[in-house]
C-alpha cells in the first residue's frame, strides 16, 4: 500500500488490520477448547477418560463386545429361589431350617455362602447352637445342629455329594434343581438328618438397565457380542433376556479367545445401508468394524488393550480399568452409551469449530488486504471468533 502512494499511516493501518484478522486464535481453540469440555462433561457423567483421543475413536465405534459377570449382571452372587419342602416326619418348619442353614453358612467364607448368609439376615433368621462343623471343597459344609432339642445332622452342598448321604429327592427339590441347570445358576441342597428339605439356588442377576442398553445400541446400527468365560446355559440364558443372538454368543471363553474374537471381527466388514441426500435409492457401505470391548475382569485385560476402544466397570478390578481407555464409574450400562454420545456430540462441535474459524479468515483477510476494515473492527472480529468457538464449545456441557 505504502509503494502504491499511499500514506504511511494508511499502509500500516491495513497491514495491522491484516495481521489481526489473521490471528489464528480460533483455529487453535477449535480443538483442545471442545476437548477439555468434554472431559469436564464426562466426569459429571462418571465417564473418566486416560486420553481425550479416545473420544474420536469411540464415534467409529460400530461393534460392542460384552463381558457378563460385572459387566451385564451385577456382579454378586445372590439367591435366586429357596425351595422348601416340608416332612411331616422330620418335623422341622422353614424358620428351624432357615435358621439351620444360617449357623452353618456363616461359618464359610466361600461367596455361595455369603449370598445365602446375606439371604437369610434379610429373612431375620437367626442361629443354633451346632457342634462338629466340616467341609469338603467342592462338595459342601455339614455339622450338627441342635433343632428342637435334638442334634440333627446338617448337610448343604452340591446335590451329587448331598444325595449320596440322602434317600431320593422330593419332586419339588428336584424340579428346583432343574431349573437352576436351565439358567446356568449353582444350586444347594439342604438335608437333614437324611432327608433333603430345600434348594437354594444362587446366581448373578442381570443389570437391570442391560436389556435396554442393548437396544438403544441396536437401535444406532451398532453390533453386540457376549463373550463369557461361564458355561452356555448362562451365557445364553443372559443373551436372551439382554437381546443378544445366541449365534453373536460365545461361552466357555478363556482370556485368549477373547482376544482372538477382538482381532477376527477387527478384519472383518461392518455393512450399513444408509440414505443418499438427493434421492430416495439406498447405498451399502462397507468399512472396517471397529470393535469396543467392554468388561470389569482380570481376564478381560488382554481384550480390552486389544480393543480398537475399551470401557471398563468402575468396580471392576485394577487390572481392568488401568487397561481400559475409558473408566465407566456409574454402575449402569447406561454410562457407555453417553460416552458414545459424548463423542459424537464433541466431534460435531469440533467440526464446526474448525469451519467457522477457516471461513472467518478465508473472508476476513481478503476484506482486511483490501483495507476495508479498521485495525479497531478486526481485532473485535478476532476476539468475536475467539468467543465463538469457546461458546459453541461450551455447549458440550448441555445435555
Amino acid at each position: 500500500w505504502y509503494f502504491s502512494g499511499y500514506s504511511l499511516q494508511r499502509s500500516i493501518a491495513t497491514a495491522v488490520a491484516v495481521l489481526v484478522i489473521a490471528c489464528p486464535c480460533a483455529l487453535g481453540l477449535a480443538t483442545p477448547v471442545a476437548f477439555l469440555v468434554a472431559t469436564g462433561r464426562g466426569a459429571q457423567r462418571g465417564i473418566v477418560l486416560r486420553k481425550t483421543s479416545s473420544l474420536e475413536i469411540a464415534s467409529t465405534i460400530n461393534t460392542v463386545v460384552f463381558d457378563k459377570t460385572g459387566t451385564l449382571t451385577q456382579g454378586e452372587m445372590k439367591v435366586i429361589d429357596f425351595t422348601f419342602v416340608e416332612n411331616r416326619a422330620l418335623a422341622v418348619n422353614l424358620t428351624e431350617l432357615r435358621s439351620a442353614i444360617n449357623t452353618i453358612e456363616s461359618e464359610s467364607t466361600h461367596p455361595i455362602a455369603k449370598a445365602i448368609t446375606r439371604y437369610l439376615i434379610a429373612h431375620e433368621s437367626g442361629s443354633l447352637p451346632a457342634t462338629d462343623f466340616d467341609s469338603t471343597t467342592g462338595a459342601g459344609v455339614a455339622a450338627r445342629v441342635r433343632i428342637n432339642g435334638k442334634e440333627l445332622p446338617v448337610i448343604i452342598g452340591t446335590p451329587d455329594s448331598v444325595l449320596r448321604a440322602t434317600l431320593a429327592f422330593p419332586p419339588d427339590i428336584s424340579n428346583a434343581i432343574a431349573r437352576a441347570h436351565s439358567r446356568g445358576n449353582t444350586i444347594s441342597v439342604v438335608a437333614v438328618d437324611g432327608i433333603a428339605l430345600a434348594a437354594i439356588e444362587v446366581g448373578d442377576t442381570m443389570k437391570p438397565d442391560a436389556r435396554d442398553a442393548v437396544s438403544a445400541l441396536h437401535a444406532a446400527g451398532i453390533e453386540t457380542w457376549l463373550i463369557t468365560g461361564d458355561h452356555a446355559g448362562a451365557a445364553n440364558e443372559l443373551a436372551d433376556a439382554v437381546g443378544i443372538p445366541r449365534e453373536r454368543t460365545i461361552s466357555d471363553a478363556r482370556p485368549e479367545n477373547k482376544v482372538e474374537l477382538i482381532k477376527k471381527l477387527q478384519s472383518e466388514k461392518s455393512s450399513h445401508i444408509s440414505q443418499h441426500k438427493h434421492n430416495a435409492a439406498q447405498k451399502k457401505n462397507e468399512t472396517n468394524k471397529r470393535v469396543l470391548m467392554i468388561g470389569d475382569g482380570i481376564n478381560d485385560a488382554a481384550a480390552l488393550v486389544a480393543a480398537d476402544l475399551s470401557m471398563a466397570m468402575g468396580t471392576g478390578t485394577d487390572t481392568a480399568i488401568s487397561s481400559a481407555d475409558i473408566t465407566l464409574m456409574r454402575p449402569t450400562l447406561y454410562a457407555a452409551l453417553d460416552a458414545l454420545k459424548l463423542s459424537t456430540k464433541t466431534l460435531r462441535t469440533i467440526k464446526g469449530n474448525l469451519l467457522w474459524a477457516f471461513l472467518y479468515n478465508a473472508i476476513g483477510i481478503p476484506i482486511a488486504a483490501l483495507g476495508l476494515l479498521d485495525p479497531m473492527y478486526a481485532g473485535a472480529a478476532m476476539a468475536g471468533s475467539s468467543l465463538f468457538v469457546v461458546l459453541n464449545s461450551l455447549r458440550i456441557r448441555i445435555r
